[in-house]
């Protein structure tokens, strides 16, 4: 089966689908590789025509993330639609969406630059990111990552190229159609490139660990931080380990004076460093993952209500209060329900699975709990993919 016809079939490779290529335990009839946004654009058109299921992949770092794609007749493989369009002085980048968010990073540092997102996967790709949304510390400071987003190139479900934002942070136009690519898990359309605003490197970074002898111990040092005119870059929570890490930038005399403040304000003596931990916002790649969001105040109240019904292992913003339960490979589907329950049943707490094992798949463990606003999300999927064949049942709701 070829996927393109006639001269149109130039610009990108097509071969049959293997086990290595299996997504949710589907093997894609086909894989292709389109060499860039138009031969991408001449894939998904063709595949409109026959109403094939498309899933695409970047680095393949999360295709267990979400729910299970209902089908899978084309894999779409973004390897090649890798670039790197660095406006520097405009403090803006545009990327291709295959492009390995490591080679990003390091472009962009090597220019005195940064995209203010913290990677929460290793060996991913900037549309992986994306279609993921997922945010890592220094949201706190910069905003998340769709946040940083102002213009996205989106190939659609019937082939057509389409083009929000643009290279110019103050452009707007389609700012809010990016943003429903962002976290959208490839349902809506396939990312092709990303415009991203940035900031230039901190000229000093302090991290300062702050340990907690209990949970009222922790609380009251959050309550002292916020009292504080120091403004952190990130606040994170780990627990059950009870430690407070605090992330600061600036000048090297103002992030001195932040460290001598937030010292005299907690009435602690915190571990200093000038450099991010080893693996800082990477969460872990194996096992049941579940995001915890609740009202900032309540981060720690959080944190050890998840860990005593569970025993995980919680990380996250306790500022913003988004946290990160990772529960031991091979957790059992129903101690894992009973934990979503238990944290769900609590007025202003959610808790999505990002990744659950196959066998709470199996289970049929509700990922999503309730969702807010969803007879819009599907209106929405009706509109951009009316065939439902944009990987079907990865998200919220079957969409």
């Amino acid at each position: 089966m070829t996927l393109v016809e006639g001269p149109d079939a130039r610009g990108g490779a097509q071969r049959e689908g293997t086990g290595a290529d299996a997504v949710g335990g589907l093997v894609p009839a086909r894989v292709a590789r389109p060499a860039d946004t138009r031969a991408l654009g001449r894939v998904m058109a063709s595949a409109a025509r026959r109403g094939l299921t498309v899933v695409a992949r970047g680095g393949g770092t999360a295709l267990d993330w979400g729910g299970l794609p209902r089908g899978l007749d084309l894999l779409v493989d973004t390897a090649d639609l890798s670039w790197i369009e660095h406006i520097a002085g405009d403090l803006v980048v545009e990327v291709g969406a295959g492009t390995p968010v490591a080679e990003l990073y390091d472009v962009l540092a090597a220019a005195g630059q940064r995209l203010s997102a913290d990677p929460v996967r290793t060996g991913g790709t900037v549309g992986g990111m994306v279609a993921t949304g997922v945010s890592g510390p220094r949201r706190l400071l910069t905003g998340a990552l769709r946040d940083l987003v102002i213009g996205m190139t989106v190939v659609r479900a019937d082939g057509v190229v389409a083009r929000s934002g643009g290279r110019v942070v103050k452009n707007v136009a389609g700012y809010d159609l990016a943003k429903l690519h962002t976290g959208g898990l490839g349902t809506l359309g396939v990312i092709a490139s990303v415009a991203f605003r940035l900031h230039p490197l901190p000229r000093a970074l302090r991290v300062l660990t702050l340990p907690a002898s209990s949970a009222e111990h922790a609380d009251s040092l959050l309550k002292a931080l916020r009292g504080c005119t120091a403004t952190p870059a990130a606040v994170e929570l780990d627990w059950p380990s009870a430690s407070l890490r605090v992330a600061l930038e600036g000048t090297p005399d103002g992030v001195g004076s932040r460290v001598a403040e937030i010292a005299a304000a907690t009435g602690a003596e915190p571990e200093v460093a000038d450099a991010l931990p080893e693996g800082w916002g990477v969460l872990p790649a194996e096992g049941t993952l579940a995001l915890v969001s609740v009202p900032p105040a309540e981060s720690v109240r959080a944190a050890v209500r998840v860990h005593d019904l569970s025993g995980a292992d919680v990380s996250g913003s306790a500022r913003a209060g988004a946290l990160y339960a990772s529960f031991p490979p091979g957790a059992g589907a129903a101690e894992v329900a009973a934990v979503l329950d238990g944290v769900r049943s609590v007025p202003g707490w959610t808790m999505t699975l990002l990744r659950a094992e196959p066998h709470v798949h199996a289970a049929g463990v509700d990922l999503w709990g309730e969702v807010a606003g969803l007879p819009l999300m599907r209106a929405v999927k009706d509109s951009l993919d009316p065939g439902h064949r944009l990987a079907p049942g990865r998200f919220a709701g079957g969409i």
